[in-house]
């Protein structure tokens, strides 16, 4: 999120998300991860709460200065390790192999370009490693013609962000086995929301 502006208003809106249910969905993303775990594009550290203590410890690698330093804050009050860097997705700055669990939510959709940045989380992620993935995705049908038809406004407005990418292809595409995802609505009631569809799930390369 290279957009400071929108960097300001997402953390400034985000934690209404977290009350009505938002904050369920990042503890299901997180669930039962041990090891070391590269997360890519924290914002401003709200999953960091919801990390288990099976958890040795985090490398959290945010490249917006704002909301790495929201990050920071967040990663003090944690009940594991973490510690914020300054990186991409595309550039992930540690070593080949490193990490037991790579963590993305809300940053595929947002990427120049998704293919490479897959392929640097398989170099990040040791033999046997998982990646976990909560993001909104391209509906079928009508609705995702719809999110064809304001993507390009919806970008320039929101910091980069695609309302029609089909993320979950993109994982399969890159060469992951896709071992669970689950598709779903949030908030549940939303009826118009462009960025509503979603996916949440895991997979190994």
């Amino acid at each position: 999120m290279g957009n400071e502006l929108f960097a300001r208003y997402f953390a400034l809106v985000a934690p209404r998300a977290e009350e009505r249910g938002q904050a369920d969905l990042r503890r299901e993303l997180l669930d039962g991860l041990t090891g070391r775990v590269v997360e890519i594009g924290p914002g401003s550290g709200l999953n960091f709460r919801h990390y288990p203590a099976t958890v040795d410890g985090v490398i959290a690698v945010e490249p917006q200065p704002y909301l790495r330093a929201k990050a920071v804050e967040a990663a003090a009050s944690a009940s594991v390790p973490i510690q914020v860097v300054d990186g991409t997705a595309e550039h992930v700055p540690v070593p080949d192999g490193d990490a037991d669990a790579l963590v993305v939510s809300g940053v595929l959709c947002s990427v120049p370009d998704p293919a490479t940045a897959l392929a640097e989380f398989r170099r990040v992620l040791r033999p046997g490693g998982v990646l976990r993935f909560y993001e909104h995705v391209r509906a079928d049908g009508g609705f995702g013609r719809r999110q064809d038809l304001v993507d390009g406004l919806w970008t320039r407005l929101n910091g980069g962000c695609h309302a029609n990418r089909d993320t979950l292809a993109a994982i399969e595409d890159a060469g992951y086995d896709v071992q669970n995802a689950r598709r779903l609505v949030f908030p549940p009631t939303a009826r118009v929301s462009v960025v509503a569809p979603r996916v949440i799930g895991s997979a190994t390369p």
